[in-house]
């Protein structure tokens, strides 16, 4: 039979041989299916393909049907004893199966590492979006970048009924929800359907320090207000009007000239229409007067040159237009349409060429602006006052400011009490280019910060609570972000070691509190780390040396008067330094010498003297209790001088040989510490007995070199290590 004669040539054999074995018996075809069948459950192929085989094998087993073979797949149990390596295939052989082994002690508690965020290309806080009165919700939901449901839960919590996606929506509401959700606003006013009337200029004086920027001012208004500054220079943003000889009404911002008042000027050419830059024609252009120009173009606002002190001897104005011209000023005289007025304030001669050229500027400007309706103002400074509070001094760029309206500036909000002008006039109203000064206020605003009007004191309160928000929210960030920052680099290179400085700063206004916190940060040094812990507008107080005594603060008060005796006596018994300053040129200068010696310093070897070996002495034969045999060098000193207690190393035509110390110093048989210049000694260096006459031995020392301060003729600072 087929399946005795299988089971005879192994289970090894081949399968076509088994198929294509001809016998003159005959096999039955149930015999030759059941065959097939077995074989092909066990190598797990496709019943078709051993069906083709038999067929082409044995030409009597070509009545093969499916059902036959699924159902005698199971009736013989001979398949089961064969596996899938006997015709050759390969299979996944199981592991080793191993014990698990039970542990008693507890597990190892790793300390959690967070995975790192990816910073996204451009994250909400990064982003700015356009807002105006009338807006559509959908249109605001496009432009944050949410969904629509998400603006109306934010609007429906705020107390503004929304029926229809499509329905108009005020400025305040369409700020609260872009604060919501983290975004920056910048507020676009339309002036659609208002009456557009022209308006006075308003002109920036820009230069570098000790131009004559607020003489040239004196002179058009005919004061004295340049002689009243402390130490002669600007300390101060102020805006003035100045009424021409022709009748024309022009108002003047004067901007400090120093280094440290560079955001005051950016400022001032942010709120301009006109920039005027003075240059000395004895100076020519300096770091500000390049500064100014900056600050200037990136405002894009058109520049009138005035070179002014053409009265002294050393003026050269043709010079001053030459570095104009080389810094990229396209003057007049040389086909471009920058105009340049050679004046001088002393003199005031020229003043009326300036006036003409500054109108002329304005004329073809075209400048005009809305009078109705609610008004728009930027802060140009803040101060605190004892008596009335909050002030701050403004300048109207649209509409009407009217005693009495709600008004939020920056993160605070208030009532306007009062209105006076630049003389301290009361006034009913502000209108468009003219400088104000408001008071009213809940709080202090900073200087920059933009006056919005309000309908109700409940919008004013809710749009200051959600900038308050969103700016205490911004500075966590950051605090992160540096963190992260700092982790990183801490990371990849040794973190330096620094002392922290803590410095609490009160000054008189709030733009001079912004000029002298960036002033002290710009001293920061990789030895000393200038903390600004607290600022603040106003004289200096008990709560302020509370302060300095907790965080082991120095206080520093500018343009400040000298604080009670009181408060003086309870700093000196804390150990805490005060000090008040009028020009920032002494406050920069005392707090740089601070700086330098509160620095500790950096450690560095230098050489303290020379010695030439001249002759060699050994000593044999000692003790067991004196120590090994030695070799003394006897030199002289030929620089500086040797001491026992140095480093030494010696040198042998200009190569190092070795570096020890010196553990015996003697001259003329006895120990001394020093030998100075031009004196024999003998030594001996421990560890080294390989002298040569003509040998160099230097000695060296340790010392302490401590940082520089450094003050520029522009009256840039900086701490040098």
């Amino acid at each position: 039979m087929a399946w005795r004669e299988a089971g005879k040539k192994g289970i090894g054999a081949s399968f076509a041989k088994v198929l294509t074995r001809t016998s003159p018996s005959k096999t039955k075809v149930s015999e030759c299916g059941v065959a097939v069948k077995v074989i092909t459950a066990s190598v797990k192929y496709k019943p078709e393909s051993f069906l083709n085989l038999a067929s082409q094998g044995a030409g009597r087993c070509n009545a093969f049907t499916r059902r036959s073979l699924i159902r005698c797949i199971h009736a013989s149990p001979v398949g089961r004893r064969y596996n899938d390596e006997t015709f050759g295939l390969k299979t996944e052989k199981k592991g080793k199966y191993s014990k698990k082994v039970k542990t008693t002690q507890p597990p190892v508690e790793a300390r959690y590492v967070p995975p790192k965020m990816k910073k996204h290309a451009k994250s909400m806080h990064d982003k700015t979006i356009d807002i105006f009165e009338g807006m559509t919700a959908i249109e605001l939901a496009k432009r944050i970048g949410v969904s629509i449901s998400t603006v109306q839960d934010i609007l429906v919590n705020a107390g503004e009924k929304v029926d229809s996606e499509f329905d108009p929506i005020s400025i305040d509401m369409a700020e609260l929800a872009a604060m919501e959700v983290g975004v920056n606003i910048r507020r676009l006013h339309l002036n659609e359907g208002a009456e557009v009337l022209p308006r006075p200029p308003v002109i920036t004086v820009m230069g570098h320090v000790d131009h004559g920027k607020t003489s040239l001012l004196d002179a058009l208004r005919q004061t004295s207000v340049a002689a009243k500054e402390a130490g002669g220079i600007t300390q101060h943003l102020g805006a003035f009007v100045v009424c021409m000889p022709s009748g024309a009404s022009i108002t003047f911002l004067d901007t400090p000239g120093h280094a440290a008042f560079s955001a005051m000027r950016a400022r001032g050419a942010a709120v301009t229409d006109i920039v005027v830059l003075v240059v000395a024609a004895d100076d020519g252009v300096m770091p500000q007067t390049r500064e100014a120009m900056t600050h200037a173009k990136s405002a894009n606002v058109p520049i009138v040159v005035a070179v002014n002190k053409c009265d002294k001897p050393a003026a050269d104005p043709e010079k001053v237009k030459v570095q104009l011209a080389s810094e990229g000023l396209q003057l007049e005289e040389m086909g471009g349409d920058i105009q340049v007025v050679e004046v001088s304030a002393v003199k005031k001669t020229g003043l009326d060429k300036l006036e003409e050229a500054l109108l002329l500027q304005a004329e073809l400007m075209d400048l005009k602006s809305r009078f109705d309706g609610p008004a728009q103002a930027y802060v140009v400074e803040a101060r605190l006052d004892r008596g009335r509070g909050p002030l701050a001094t403004a300048i109207v760029k649209a509409g009407t400011l009217v005693c009495g309206q709600h008004v939020v500036v920056g993160a605070e909000w208030g009532k306007i009490r009062a209105i006076r002008d630049m003389t301290g006039v009361l006034t009913d109203k502000g209108k468009p280019a003219m400088p104000v000064e408001i008071e009213g206020l809940k709080g202090l605003p900073m200087a920059g910060d933009d006056i919005i009007v309000v309908d109700s004191e409940e919008r004013a309160r809710m749009l200051s609570a959600g900038r308050k928000k969103k700016i205490e929210r911004d500075r966590l960030r950051k605090i992160d972000e540096g963190r992260e920052e700092v982790a990183d680099s801490s990371e990849t290179e040794e973190v330096i070691k620094r002392v922290e400085l803590p410095i609490i700063v009160k000054a008189d206004v709030q733009g001079t509190v912004q000029a002298v916190t960036d002033a002290l940060k710009s001293l920061n040094s990789p030895q000393v780390y200038v903390n600004i812990v607290h600022v603040g507008v106003g004289p200096i107080s008990q709560s302020d040396v509370d302060l300095a005594q907790a965080c082991g603060a120095c206080i520093v008060g500018f343009n400040v008067r000298n604080p009670p005796s009181s408060v003086t006596l309870s700093a000196t018994q804390a150990n805490i330094q005060i000090k008040i300053h009028r020009v920032i040129y002494h406050l920069l200068e005392d707090m740089g010498n601070l700086i330098v010696e509160k620095a500790p310093g950096t450690s560095e070897t230098h050489v303290a003297g020379e010695a030439e070996v001249l002759n060699i002495f050994a000593l044999t034969g000692r003790s067991k209790s004196k120590g090994p045999d030695v070799k003394i060098a006897g030199c002289r000193v030929i620089d500086g001088r040797v001491t026992r207690s140095s480093t030494v190393r010696l040198l042998r035509s200009g190569e190092v040989l070795f570096e020890g110390s010196c553990i015996s110093l003697k001259r003329e048989k006895q120990d001394v510490d020093t030998v100075g210049k031009g004196n024999e000694c003998g030594l001996v260096i421990g560890g080294c007995d390989n002298f040569q006459i003509g040998d160099v031995i230097q000695c060296l020392e340790q010392v302490i070199r401590k940082p520089k301060f450094i003050s520029s003729e522009s009256g840039a600072v900086r701490i040098e290590c």
